[in-house]
């Protein structure tokens, strides 16, 4: 059993980050995750298109922006010519939200919708066929190293009931305190992509943390 496993660099080293980025590169992960956060919709600011940039000339992963931004489509052009592949939205900044994920689409990007852990999955059937995947926060957004909710479990498996029944070839991504203890757990909820920072970035050995939530028996 294997899982995407996709390094979020907000809990990198950014006196080393060209390391830290060269470390995923190196290791099994798949994904670069890139957590945009804005001091409006989450009470933190990160980065944005500048450290994209700087990111892309160096990652040789896909990069997975996720925006924790208000009114993400006004910059969603912006974040592909950065470098994004993959780029989420969450749905409680988007009014209009099928069209947001089209943009996103006709840029050639993979396009997500994220959900807030107080956010039911039911609200998703609306766009479920169009998304290509959507990412369940199991944190609170707006900060890092956060403790995991254990209800996301449940959540997990509702949401990919629910992309069985419509017959939707989403994948289902969690963000958020995920490593060893729960990682398992996760994919066999229903789980595909696990978004981790803490966890790879403060272990001693990096690589081998990827690779633990990766290969999962």
């Amino acid at each position: 059993m294997k899982s995407i496993v996709a390094p979020s660099i907000l809990a990198a080293d950014f006196n080393n980050l060209q390391r830290d980025i060269e470390m995923v590169n190196e290791s099994e992960a798949d994904l670069i995750h890139f957590d945009v956060m804005d001091g409006t919709f989450v009470p933190n600011i990160s980065f944005g298109i500048p450290v994209l940039e700087a990111v892309n000339k160096i990652a040789k992963k896909p990069i997975d922006v996720h925006l924790m931004i208000v009114n993400p489509e006004q910059h969603l052009e912006a974040f592909k010519n950065a470098g994004a592949d993959y780029i989420s939205v969450h749905y409680e900044t988007c009014p209009h939200l099928h069209r947001t994920v089209y943009q996103i689409k006709e840029l050639g990007c993979k396009a997500g919708v994220v959900l807030n852990p107080h956010t039911p999955v039911s609200l998703l059937e609306g766009v479920i066929t169009d998304v290509d995947f959507v990412l369940l926060m199991s944190v609170n957004p707006g900060f890092g190293g956060q403790k995991f909710i254990p209800h996301t479990y449940q959540k997990v498996k509702d949401l990919k009931k629910m992309i069985r029944e419509s017959g939707s070839k989403a994948l289902i991504e969690i963000d958020g305190g995920v490593d060893a203890s729960n990682a398992k757990a996760l994919v066999e909820a229903g789980a595909d992509m696990l978004v981790a920072g803490s966890y790879v970035f403060k272990h001693p050995q990096p690589k081998e943390a990827i690779s633990s939530i990766k290969h999962l028996s």
